[in-house]
């Protein structure tokens, strides 16, 4: 989802937040949209979405980003939400292990659903638990490498990182869609018009003068 409207913003971005149940996906929405955090957060019941809009490059973009529930009963629910997306996070918890070696089936669900020029960035959370750590930078930092993915460690519960987090994605998104819609208007600008102009085969010629 890349549309360009004419009024209230420039582009809307359709963007999903996906990995296991716990990670602080609703927290970073929240951080990101309204600049709220809870630590009561509960599991993501379903698909929730929010938008915020922010200039990127001198264009209004509505960033509009689907909290994915990372529980498996779901999956059914929410794969379809994948189609559309022109970003996506993948988040892990950096305290829970399982959840960043769970990262690469939610890469290939996403890979399975999703556009193929879909932007992603495998995002670190809760940073803040840097003395509970039981995934290394290094470690995500080459599986990033090793799958195409940005990173990023974030902490939705003092904000580290998440505002760099949607600006560098949304930022990626703009460049692709805008190099698009240029190439579109190139190959627009070489269509010739004019007169139309029937070429008669030879044999058709050779009819014509046989009568």
């Amino acid at each position: 989802m890349a549309y360009k409207v004419d009024h209230e913003y420039d582009y809307l971005f359709k963007i999903v937040l996906i990995g296991d149940s716990g990670v602080g996906k609703s927290n970073i929405l929240s951080r990101f949209t309204r600049n709220e955090f809870c630590l009561e957060s509960k599991s993501t019941i379903g698909v929730e979405f929010a938008t915020r809009t922010l200039q990127v490059e001198g264009k209004t973009v509505k960033a509009q980003i689907w909290d994915t529930a990372g529980q498996e009963r779901y999956r059914a629910i929410t794969s379809a939400y994948y189609r559309g997306a022109v970003g996506a996070f993948l988040v892990y918890d950096i305290t829970k292990k399982q959840s960043f070696e769970n990262v690469t089936r939610w890469l290939r669900e996403l890979r399975d659903h999703a556009d193929a020029n879909i932007v992603l960035m495998l995002t670190g959370n809760k940073c803040d638990l840097n003395h509970l750590r039981a995934v290394s930078e290094h470690d995500a930092q080459a599986l990033a490498e090793k799958e195409g993915l940005s990173f990023l460690e974030t902490s939705a519960l003092d904000a580290h990182n998440v505002e760099k987090a949607f600006q560098s994605i949304l930022l990626d998104i703009y460049h692709i869609v805008s190099k698009k819609a240029l190439a579109a208007q190139e190959a627009a600008a070489f269509v010739p018009t004019g007169t139309a102009i029937k070429v008669e085969s030879n044999a058709s010629k050779g009819n014509c003068c046989g009568r």
